[in-house]
């Protein structure tokens, strides 16, 4: 069956010197609340399209309609890849649930698939990655053009590699049609792409006794570190740091946990939060205070959104994590 990428190509991307094109493709079988398939675009981490596999998609870049009416073709074409990829990964699922016996309950095939261009070197690498259920399935080798196959997904190998069609059509993706379209994205977007947003940051805590966050909001780019100081030097005893998030207007939040139940109240003064890079022209150093904590026993809703389009937030972070994981582990592999 020919297959393509199936997404409205959406994006936003930061001044980074590699700019990451990715597309998040959730196909779920026994979910009665939620879509069947479901379709996330990012460019450097921002979630900039969406697409169900049936009707409905939604662009989230204003300079996306500049595009839209330029490059009309470009989003029909899209549009009906989207929902062709949809019936193409779910009989792919069902395949699979039929090869493990696995007919009942709830299961998933995800694939995380995409291209990052370094704009120093002006070179494109491509990565097709799959999970079943959460955890890395099956890898594409973009060198080889080959796939490598998980301990879990080894038995299942005999069934996926005499699909030709496939290995041609993700080989297309990532050497061709992510590169070129990532191009076009790029020169259309380049205004918003310059910008530079300072961070507004609070310091939080839930309760008397929980850890206190410092919390940045509101920044872009994507590119920025935060963490606690003691004394002036940086601390990373009993410091927990989050992974940076998209926030749905395409800028990003972060937060960095501190456990102060073995500090007295009189040593709180000699800890400070520290904002760094990003939109922020110097540090913004928060020091701590009982005055400057906020509760956070309800929190705001930016606090709970990531790259999510209502419910599926659930369904799609469980399971990119894991892919995300196994990514950065073979890439570590691989060096």
């Amino acid at each position: 069956m020919k297959r393509f990428l199936p997404l409205l190509l959406f994006f936003h991307v930061s001044l980074s010197v590699k700019h990451t094109l990715t597309y998040f493709l959730t196909t779920s079988t026994g979910q009665k609340t939620l879509p069947e398939f479901v379709g996330v675009a990012t460019l450097d981490g921002v979630n900039v399209g969406f697409c169900d596999g049936i009707n409905r998609t939604e662009i989230r870049s204003d300079w996306m309609e500049e595009v839209k009416e330029k490059h009309p073709e470009l989003i029909t074409w899209h549009i009906q890849t989207c929902v062709e990829t949809h019936n193409f990964n779910e009989k792919h699922l069902k395949n699979i649930h039929q090869f493990f016996d696995q007919t009942e309950g709830v299961h998933t095939l995800q694939e995380l698939v995409g291209c990052e261009f370094d704009d120093q070197t002006d070179l494109y690498t491509g990565f097709d990655f799959y999970g079943y259920d959460g955890a890395g399935f099956v890898s594409l080798d973009p060198k080889r053009m080959t796939w490598t196959y998980t301990e879990r997904a080894e038995p299942y190998k005999h069934q996926w590699d005499p699909d030709e069609a496939q290995l041609r059509s993700s080989r297309d993706i990532i050497r061709t049609i992510c590169p070129k379209w990532l191009k076009v994205y790029l020169l259309y977007g380049k205004k918003s792409l310059q910008r530079k947003v300072p961070p507004s940051v609070s310091v939080l805590q839930k309760s008397p006794s929980s850890p206190i966050s410092c919390f940045a909001t509101g920044f872009y780019p994507n590119r920025a570190d935060m963490f606690w100081r003691r004394d002036g030097e940086q601390t990373h005893e009993d410091v927990d740091h989050g992974e940076i998030l998209p926030n749905p207007d395409g800028t990003f939040q972060m937060r960095v946990h501190l456990d102060l139940s073995s500090v007295t109240a009189q040593d709180w003064s000699r800890y400070e939060c520290v904002f760094r890079g990003s939109g922020a022209e110097s540090d913004i150093v928060t020091r701590l205070d009982q005055a400057v904590i906020r509760s956070n026993e309800v929190p705001p809703s930016s606090l709970v959104l990531a790259v999510v389009i209502g419910a599926v937030v659930l369904l799609l972070t469980v399971g990119i994590a894991g892919i995300f994981m196994w990514r950065r582990r073979r890439q570590a592999a691989a060096y």
